[in-house]
């Protein structure tokens, strides 16, 4: 086919979790922001549509974090419609997103970002949208989009797979001229990934749900959406969303999903032991198995913790540990001095509670310098690798502690061996995390959920919210609720 006839595709996206019990804002030099072939090659399957012209726009993304910097936010927002005007007319567009998204002094980010792309485009192009599943999903956002595809795992081991399954079903519905009917359900439930991840019960039954009913062209597509609770938006609930030609299959099938999500909402739970810092530190040293993996999961960077809070490796040297690692903590001046001292120094000085004081305050900790390490860290604007996370081990009474330049997660093997830490070697490994990814699960002989503070706490009904719809569950846990569709035609379904 000549290519003046191939179908013409729009590339990019703009993502962050973003935690509005947070103090820091997420700010440019967080994000990696990029453009032309660099934002193409993080989609390899375009290569399987020889007639399709996929278009570069801009892809702005950055570890969960707080509210993002409004100046920022608005430069990547111009810098996107500004491409679509100029490069337009378009077939369709393929946005990777995350849906948790919250901008300082701007309710409702993704919906407001999304409205000014439909703006742009016009009402014929179709917009497709890849989400996580942990995203929190308005009437406006779903006025906008076509098409929206989430997760299907937490751990999100399906990201790839998503991302392809949204295109997919873009350039499917663009070939068979097909505008798919829609039925959005928020589900009033609002939990914590921990409690709810696919690789337990009752989320790894409902996910299942999801390829039975999906019907060919009848029933496109259908997503169930966790939600993310450390927002205090309206927008912030859990939600089924469906997709089709046949409007009332696709009523009946997020109904269906919905109704299954609310009947089972009593049986989340975390899948490990979860209990008090103090008890999970002691039942990790009278454990007979090592690694005891502990997650800290009220300062967890990928939930949008800051990463700074000090409160577990306090707790670990009150209580007597001397083999462990940590990892890690989050501070700049600790790591300039250390790098200033050089490796093989002893040094003492205050590590953490600077960027997070609400949950933290800062430890006095004397050690060793181990090793001294200095991690390529994407620069923002271009991509490029000529800036540098700097790190440093310092061993305190044996306790491997692992400080950065920048906010960082541990999730693979590859990543404490960088520094040279073996980490099954040692008896106590505490990440800040929530649920283990894959590899540190295979790591830990025995895994623990610590329920320390941060700005992610997973005691969800003590945070300060103001704003989240009510009645919510867990909030208001004798609430009664059914999913109810408002119209004949499949456009909308709302709950009471």
């Amino acid at each position: 086919m000549p290519k003046e006839n191939w179908m013409k595709i729009g590339m990019g996206g703009f993502r962050i979790e973003s935690c509005t019990f947070s103090p820091l804002l997420a700010r440019e030099k967080d994000f990696q922001v990029l453009r032309g072939k660099r934002l193409l090659e993080n989609y390899p399957f375009r290569s399987k549509y020889n007639d399709v012209e996929f278009v570069p726009l801009v892809n702005a993304g950055a570890l969960p974090g707080g509210p993002v910097e409004r100046s920022f936010y608005d430069s990547v927002k111009d810098e996107f419609l500004r491409g679509l005007r100029e490069q337009g007319p378009w077939d369709g567009l393929f946005l990777h997103m995350h849906g948790a998204v919250n901008v300082a002094g701007l309710d409702d980010a993704e919906g407001d970002l999304l409205a000014a792309i439909r703006e742009a485009v016009g009402p014929a192009s179709l917009i497709a949208a890849s989400y996580d599943l942990h995203g929190n999903v308005s009437r406006r956002v779903m006025d906008c989009l076509d098409i929206l595809s989430a997760y299907r795992t937490a751990p999100h081991v399906d990201g790839p797979e998503t991302l392809e399954r949204a295109c997919a079903l873009l350039v499917r519905c663009i070939e068979g001229k097909i505008r798919p009917h829609k039925a959005f359900v928020p589900v009033p439930i609002l939990l914590p990934g921990e409690k709810t991840s696919t690789e337990w019960e009752p989320a790894a039954s409902l996910y299942r749900l999801i390829p039975g009913v999906i019907k060919g062209d009848v029933v496109l597509d259908a997503s169930i959406l966790i939600g993310y609770v450390w927002a205090d938006e309206l927008r912030s609930t859990a939600a089924v969303i469906a997709l089709g030609t046949d409007g009332e299959k696709v009523h009946n099938a997020a109904v269906m999903l919905a109704q299954f999500f609310w009947d089972v909402r009593h049986e989340f739970r975390f899948g490990v032991t979860a209990d008090s810092v103090d008890r999970c530190i002691q039942m990790a040293l009278d454990a007979p198995e090592r690694p005891v993996v502990i997650s800290d999961s009220g300062d967890n960077p990928t939930a949008g913790g800051v990463g700074d809070v000090p409160y577990v490796l306090e707790r670990m040297q009150a209580l007597g540990v001397t083999d462990g690692v940590f990892a890690s903590i989050t501070d700049p001046e600790a790591v300039a001095t250390c790098e200033a001292a050089g490796s093989g120094a002893d040094v003492e000085f205050l590590l953490g509670g600077k960027l997070d004081p609400i949950h933290g305050k800062p430890l006095r900790v004397k050690g060793h310098i181990v090793s001294l390490y200095r991690q390529p860290w994407l620069l923002s604007r271009t991509g490029d690798t000529d800036v540098v996370n700097r790190m440093a081990v310092v061993d305190v009474q044996g306790i491997q502690v692992i400080i950065t330049e920048r906010r960082t997660v541990f999730h693979r093997m590859a990543d404490f061996r960088n520094l040279g830490i073996e980490p099954g070697q040692h008896k106590i490994v505490v990440v800040k995390i929530g649920y283990l990814e894959p590899e540190l699960k295979s790591l830990a002989a025995k895994a623990l959920l610590a329920l320390s503070p941060g700005a992610v706490n997973q005691d969800i009904t003590s945070l300060p919210f103001k704003r989240i719809q009510r009645p919510m569950y867990p909030f208001d846990p004798g609430m009664v609720w059914c999913p109810e569709v408002q119209s004949k035609n499949g456009e909308r379904l709302l709950a009471q």
